[in-house]
């Protein structure tokens, strides 16, 4: 007998005892240790589906560098036409699945759902020109912002940062418009692909570079200005998570980092609370800030040449210099 037939046989002669498995199994899932949203959802957005949505979007956004090699001047707009109505559609079906983990009142109605969905993406459609001028924005920011860019096209292929940046400004219009479910998704996809975890509810203007990018992390009420460039491992975080009478984590709530226009936040430099800081301001890499710096501060680390610091708070005492 062949070493294969001896394994088929013993697996043959093995016994799984498969019924009760699967029905303490469907106990635990049903019953017991049931997670489903509302105790019925069975009916998820696709994170595959999802990836070639986005994949879509990007290709009608920047045609020549996403979409097809061969298209010309002639056949360019029958492309991003046909793509986009792709995507949108697929987009459609998505939201409306996503929809599920937000609606209350209409999670029972499938035709308001449904019309509700189309409404999403029939706006958040039309919102893609708006987007497309912030992408070109980020992209001469990352041109004029990284001496080792030679192009434009460079960064779109090749730059981790422009593909987070993509994924959030598409996110954040879904988030926007009320699809959070589905907007938090294509965030991980990108964060999945690139290192960078940017929250969808984010607020980031237009200019921004990320430079190298892994590690960056930018939470959900973070507010970014105009013209600001991170590099790798900054944090734009929370710095303490209140708890209410049952002790669980209060949802909401103000708690990132207020970012003003023409900051450069050094790599390794960690961010948090509800501190603002100033325009102009520049912080150095490895810095832990937890308090608000004015406009055009320097920030360093605290054995750097300048010696101010606040005082009064014990998280505070290690964490900068800073010069004004």
């Amino acid at each position: 007998m062949s070493a294969r037939e001896i394994r088929n046989s013993a697996i043959v002669q093995s016994n799984w005892d498969l019924a009760p498995l699967v029905e303490e199994l469907r106990q635990s899932r049903e019953i017991t240790h049931s997670v489903r949203h509302k105790g019925r959802i069975r009916e998820l957005p696709s994170r595959e589906v999802l990836g070639q949505i986005v994949d879509g979007l990007a290709s009608a956004l920047f045609p020549t560098h996403y979409g097809h090699r061969d298209l010309t001047d002639e056949s360019v707009d029958y492309f991003v036409g046909n793509t986009l109505n792709s995507a949108l559609t697929d987009l459609a079906e998505q939201v409306r699945r996503g929809l599920f983990f937000v609606c209350t009142e209409d999670a029972e109605n499938d035709a308001a759902l449904q019309h509700k969905a189309i409404d999403i993406t029939r706006r958040f459609a039309a919102r893609l020109p708006h987007i497309r001028a912030l992408l070109v924005s980020d992209l001469h920011a990352a041109y004029q912002g990284d001496p080792a860019a030679t192009s434009y096209s460079e960064i779109l292929l090749c730059y981790p940062g422009m593909l987070a940046i993509i994924n959030y400004r598409l996110a954040h219009a879904l988030f926007e418009l009320g699809a959070p479910f589905l907007a938090r998704l294509i965030a991980d996809i990108a964060h999945s692909t690139s290192g960078i975890d940017i929250h969808p509810g984010a607020s980031i203007g237009g200019s921004f570079f990320i430079d190298h990018g892994t590690g960056v992390v930018i939470g959900e009420t973070t507010i970014i200005g105009e013209n600001v460039r991170l590099y790798q491992a900054v944090t734009l975080g929370a710095k303490r998570f209140p708890t209410d009478e049952q002790g669980h984590l209060a949802k909401g709530g103000a708690r990132h980092p207020i970012v003003e226009d023409d900051v450069v936040i050094y790599a390794g430099a960690t961010v948090l609370g509800r501190i603002t800081i100033g325009r102009g301001s520049s912080i150095g890499g490895n810095v832990w800030l937890t308090h608000s710096v004015p406009p055009g501060s320097n920030v360093t680390q605290a054995h750097s040449q300048s010696t101010a610091q606040p005082t009064g708070d014990a998280d505070r005492a290690p964490a900068a210099s800073i010069q004004t």
